[in-house]
């Protein structure tokens, strides 16, 4: 697959190996980002040397990494020997890169952790002793969250105050799609963004010739394939007793929302509960998403609990319950139930998107706002309100993934429920704005023309 999208990411690398002296920077994000595609791409046009850590006693990864470095500096004694321990590789690098700006790239970092939990510190004291005065950029690589955080991020972690700088890599927005699947019509990535998000390793698996269906029936439901297993691994991987948390994210893709709804679900008590969505929500795995409206979000309690990820939604609502089906070679049954709800399924994914695209839209110069999510009042939700503090406009939105052409009552309704919400009431400008998956009827058009209805028809403004 091509790469895509990084121009930030890139920019931030390039800057500071341009600058003067010393660099470490850790670069971090969950598994299947890019991470070690962003460090290929970086180091495609100027020196350095990339090593991934593994499962390998130390010893061993010290003999691989002097065998990288002695390779690329034409050493065939290190080389053949490898590094004897970490002291050796500091003073070797440090005299390499004494003069000459060079970079590492130690990919996997947590791999080093678990050979040697002292590693942090031995690093620590190699940057302090001997790296600081090189020209060395070190980036350090990681994707377990929660390791990364423990022994680099955390300001109590050894190598936080060493680091220059750091990078954390994001899935990338809807819009890489259109260049990845140029030829996708936008309902067929809409339909692939709810299945794999944006996420590199999963959008590869993707034959754009093949149905959402079919693909799904390839890469996620067959037994063999990559992504069958896929959340288990991450959740094994990060977390040491995973059964607990299993049960608190199918609750959740399921449709349990809010605390009490998650507690009732697992049959668990409040305090383990919460503790296990502290946890999930440190892993980026679970957020927390609250009315935009509220003026203290972190102690509300109209709080709300969503996966964060795509396939992790996916694959709880519609793998994980129906396993034992799979393992006995029901394929096909499991397909026609994903069948009878995926448009629904989709649906939510497209409010996701058209958030997305009111970004897009504020660039582009059309919407204006300080503040983006949703609102929602007992029986009342709204899709989008987009708030400008500064100009005191508030923008109300309405997402329909539905094959009819929205039409004005959809539109009324909306000002209807925008009226509800308490936010600057006697002095704010209101604003309005329609996603549709299939356009708007012809009295829509011309009611968003008389009153400045802002509609958007697929990926582009109507």
């Amino acid at each position: 697959m091509k790469f895509v999208n990084r121009h930030s990411e890139l920019t931030f690398l390039k800057e500071r190996h341009e600058q003067d002296g010393f660099q470490f920077i850790p670069i971090y994000g969950r598994r299947r980002v890019g991470k070690t595609r962003l460090l290929r791409e970086f180091l495609r046009d100027r020196p350095g040397i990339y090593f991934m850590a593994d499962t390998a006693p130390e010893r061993e990864q010290l003999k691989s990494l002097g065998r990288e470095v002695g390779e690329f500096f034409q050493d065939n004694i290190l080389a053949a020997s490898g590094f004897q321990d970490w002291q050796q590789v500091f003073a070797y690098l440090k005299e390499k890169s004494r003069h000459t700006r060079l970079v590492l790239a130690l990919d996997e970092f947590p791999y080093l952790v678990g050979a040697n939990s002292a590693i942090s510190s031995i690093f620590q004291k190699g940057v302090d002793l001997d790296l600081q005065d090189s020209r060395l950029m070190l980036l350090l690589t990681g994707s377990s969250m929660g390791m990364m955080e423990e022994e680099v991020l955390h300001a109590r972690a050894p190598l936080y105050g060493r680091r220059t700088g750091s990078l954390e890599v994001k899935e990338m927005p809807f819009e890489t799609l259109a260049e990845l699947f140029p030829d996708m019509p936008f309902a067929g990535r809409v339909s692939i963004y709810s299945l794999f998000g944006a996420i590199p390793a999963y959008l590869e698996r993707v034959i754009p010739t093949l149905t959402p269906l079919e693909n799904i029936r390839r890469s996620v439901l067959d037994r063999g394939s990559f992504l069958y297993s896929e959340v288990e691994f991450l959740l094994r991987e990060e977390l040491r007793e995973p059964r607990n948390y299993f049960v608190i994210l199918r609750a959740i893709a399921q449709g349990k929302q809010k605390l009490s709804e998650i507690i009732n679900d697992t049959g668990m008590d409040k305090s383990h509960v919460s503790r296990y969505l502290d946890i999930l929500r440190s892993l980026r795995l679970v957020e927390k998403e609250v009315p935009v409206t509220e003026k203290y979000p972190d102690k509300s309690r109209a709080g709300l609990y969503r996966l964060h990820d795509r396939f992790f939604t996916f694959w709880f609502r519609y793998v994980f319950p129906f396993r034992g089906r799979l393992e006995i070679d029901q394929v096909d049954n499991v397909l026609e139930m994903i069948a009878e709800t995926f448009d629904t399924f989709v649906g939510n994914a497209y409010e996701d998107i058209c958030r997305a695209q009111c970004l897009s839209l504020m660039k582009k110069g059309v919407m204006a706002f300080t503040t983006l999510g949703r609102w929602w009042e007992r029986n009342e939700e709204i899709d989008i309100v987009a708030l400008d503090e500064t100009e005191n406009v508030a923008w109300f939105g309405e997402c329909k993934w539905s094959r009819k052409k929205v039409g004005t009552d959809i539109y009324e309704d909306l000002v209807r429920k925008s009226r509800l919400v308490s936010w600057r009431d006697s002095t704010r400008f209101d604003r309005y704005v329609l996603f549709s998956r299939s356009g708007f009827t012809e009295a829509m058009v011309a009611k968003a023309k008389e009153e400045g209805v802002v509609l958007i028809h697929g990926d582009s403004i109507a």
